[in-house]
């Protein structure tokens, strides 16, 4: 369990490594995180962290609602627009009011990223399942579409559950162990090896990853 650091999609680029090979980067800014509460196991039933990021401006502080107005006031910080609760182990390091910005990343090697794809509509089976489709060729009657989806007289209907045509995208997806290319605590922005889901200026979550760690190269 670790932390989810709540950050922006800003596009793509490009660096060059040490042997002269192109590296294709996500861009993430991600701006101080602040804690604004921290869940205990005694009082909570479980430890947690509650992350805040993106300050609401002065003229739109009169949006926030009251709950929301009394939840940050308690916390003792600015209001803000994102709220992201992440379960950790211990919360024991953990207090109300403390930053976490990308430095938490400088020495992780892999991340996890989770954010929404971007949607695609209604889409047939061929793009949204990869179908390969009939042939192609004049007359054949049997092109893009999915073929035949029942049964005879038993069961005499359709399974559910079957790979259909339907809405496509829209939906939270996590990808897995995306090299740590760079950080700037400067700029507040993080470089990430490939892609990451989502439109640009979305909201992506980052956290070390679960599945890979950071490999060490012994001396000889």
């Amino acid at each position: 369990m670790a932390l989810k650091l709540i950050g922006r999609k800003k596009g793509m680029t490009r660096l060059f490594d040490q042997n002269g090979n192109v590296v294709v980067c996500t861009v993430i800014h991600a701006e101080p995180n602040v804690i604004s509460q921290v869940k205990r196991k005694d009082s909570d039933g479980y430890e947690g962290v509650q992350l805040s990021a993106i300050q609401v401006k002065s003229s739109k502080i009169k949006n926030v609602s009251k709950p929301m107005s009394g939840h940050f006031a308690k916390a003792g910080i600015n209001p803000r627009s994102q709220l992201k609760e992440s379960r950790v182990d211990s919360a024991e390091s953990y207090t109300v009011g403390q930053e976490i910005s990308v430095d938490h990343f400088a020495d992780c090697g892999f991340v996890d990223v989770t954010s929404v794809s971007k949607g695609k509509g209604y889409q047939g089976v061929i793009k949204r399942h990869n179908f390969s489709g009939g042939p192609a060729s004049h007359g054949s009657g049997f092109h893009r579409h999915g073929g035949s989806t029942g049964m005879r007289s038993s069961p005499g209907r359709c399974l559910p559950g079957q790979k259909k045509a339907g809405r496509m995208g829209g939906e939270v997806v996590t990808v897995q162990n995306l090299k740590v290319i760079m950080v700037d605590a400067a700029k507040q922005v993080i470089l990430v090896e490939g892609a990451v889901p989502g439109a640009r200026e979305g909201f992506v979550y980052i956290s070390k990853a679960k599945k890979k760690a950071v490999v060490k190269k012994t001396k000889k």
